[in-house]
C-alpha cells in the first residue's frame, strides 16, 4: 500500500492540513472507486494545534523517511525559519527515495532543506517574490498552480493544493479515478498545472457565466475538429471577447484549454480502452496518431503507448 506521510508541525496551515487528509486519509476502497488507497500517516513532533483543533501526530518526524509520498502543507509565517527537525526530516525523506510535495508556502519548507535548488518551482502568489528572493537558486514560477519535477512537486496556495492533490491521485490511479475522487469532493476534476493562478473573477458556478452552456457542449464534442471561430460561433460573441472570457473564467486560452481537455480524455481511453492509438486519436479530434502522439508526449511527458503499458502495470500491482 502506497504510503503518504503528512507532516504535522506547529505552524502549518490548517486547511492544507485538512485537505490533504481529506484526499490522501478518506478511505475509498469501500466506495467502489478503487480497490486500494493510500495509508496516511501524520508525523510531528509533538500535538499540534491547527485552528480551534489539536492533531495528535502517529509518528515522529523521523517517520518520513519510510514513506512513499511526503507532503508538507503551507507554512503559515514566513518570515519565520521553518523547524530545523522539519528541514531535516524532508531532506531525509528525499534521499531516501521519497515523493516530497509542498503545498502553498510549504515550498519554503522544501527550499530551506535544498531540494528546489536548480529547480523550477511555485508557491502561493503573494510570497513569490520572498521566496525567490530568499532563495535565489530556485527558479520561481508566480504565474502556474502547480510544478511537476518528477520526484519535487510545488503547488499555488488553497485551491491549487488541491489540484496538486489531484494531479498525485491521478499519477498513482489514473485520471478515471481522479475524476470520481474530485466528483466526491465537489471540485473542478482537472485544472492543468500550467494554468494561471489569478484569474480576473473567481470560477463561477455553472450556469452563472457566459461559457458556462458552451462548455458541456464542447466536451460532447471531443471527436470533432473543433476550432476557436467554432467555440465562439456557439457562444454567439467574437473571437477577440471568447479569448476575454476564456482567460477571465479558466486563466488560459480556448485552444489551450480545448487541448488540455483532448489529452486528458485520450489518458482516460488508453486507460480504460484496448482501442488503438489511431482509434483514440478520431474519438479526441486529434485527427491522426502522429498527432496525438506529438501533443501528448509533450504534455503527459511520455508517449500514449508508453502511457498505457506503465498504466496497467501500475494498477495490476495495485491489485
Amino acid at each position: 500500500m502506497h504510503t503518504v506521510a503528512l507532516a504535522v508541525t506547529d505552524g502549518m496551515l490548517p486547511f492544507e492540513l485538512s485537505l490533504a487528509c481529506e484526499v490522501f486519509g478518506t478511505d475509498l476502497s469501500a466506495t467502489g472507486i478503487v480497490d486500494h488507497w493510500y495509508r496516511l500517516d501524520l508525523c510531528g513532533p509533538a500535538p499540534v494545534p491547527a485552528g480551534r483543533f489539536r492533531i495528535e501526530p502517529d509518528h515522529g518526524l523521523d517517520h518520513l523517511p519510510h514513506a512513499d509520498t511526503v507532503i508538507v502543507p503551507g507554512w503559515a509565517d514566513i518570515d519565520v525559519p521553518p523547524p530545523a527537525d522539519l528541514v531535516d526530516a524532508v531532506r531525509a525523506a528525499h534521499h531516501a527515495g521519497a515523493r516530497v510535495a509542498s503545498l502553498c508556502t510549504g515550498a519554503f519548507v522544501l527550499a530551506a532543506a535544498g531540494l528546489l535548488d536548480d529547480q523550477r518551482a511555485t508557491t502561493h502568489w503573494a510570497h513569490t517574490r520572498d521566496l525567490a528572493t530568499r532563495h535565489p537558486r530556485v527558479r520561481v514560477d508566480p504565474d502556474v498552480l502547480y510544478v511537476d519535477n518528477g520526484r519535487v512537486l510545488t503547488s499555488a496556495g488553497k485551491a491549487a493544493a488541491m489540484d496538486l492533490c489531484l494531479h498525485l491521485v491521478r499519477l498513482d490511479h489514473g485520471s478515471s479515478t481522479a475524476n470520481a475522487v474530485a466528483r466526491r469532493l465537489v471540485v473542478p476534476p482537472h485544472r492543468d498545472g500550467g494554468q494561471a493562478q489569478f484569474v480576473t473573477t473567481p470560477v463561477p458556478a455553472p450556469g452563472n457565466h457566459p461559457l458556462a452552456d458552451l462548455f458541456p457542449w464542447v466536451l460532447r464534442r471531443l471527436d470533432h475538429p473543433l476550432t476557436v471561430e467554432d467555440l465562439a460561433r456557439q457562444a454567439r460573441m467574437s473571437s477577440r471577447n471568447l479569448a476575454r472570457h476564456f482567460r477571465s473564467v479558466t486563466g488560459t486560452t480556448p485552444l489551450q484549454w480545448l487541448l488540455t481537455q483532448r489529452i486528458r480524455h485520450a489518458q482516460e481511453l488508453l486507460e480504460t480502452t484496448d482501442d488503438s492509438i489511431d482509434a483514440i486519436a478520431a474519438a479526441t479530434g486529434m485527427g491522426t496518431a502522429t498527432t496525438l502522439r506529438r501533443h501528448f508526449h509533450r504534455t503527459v511527458g511520455v508517449p500514449p503507448d508508453s502511457y498505457r503499458r506503465t498504466f496497467r502495470s501500475r494498477t495490476r500491482s495495485q491489485r
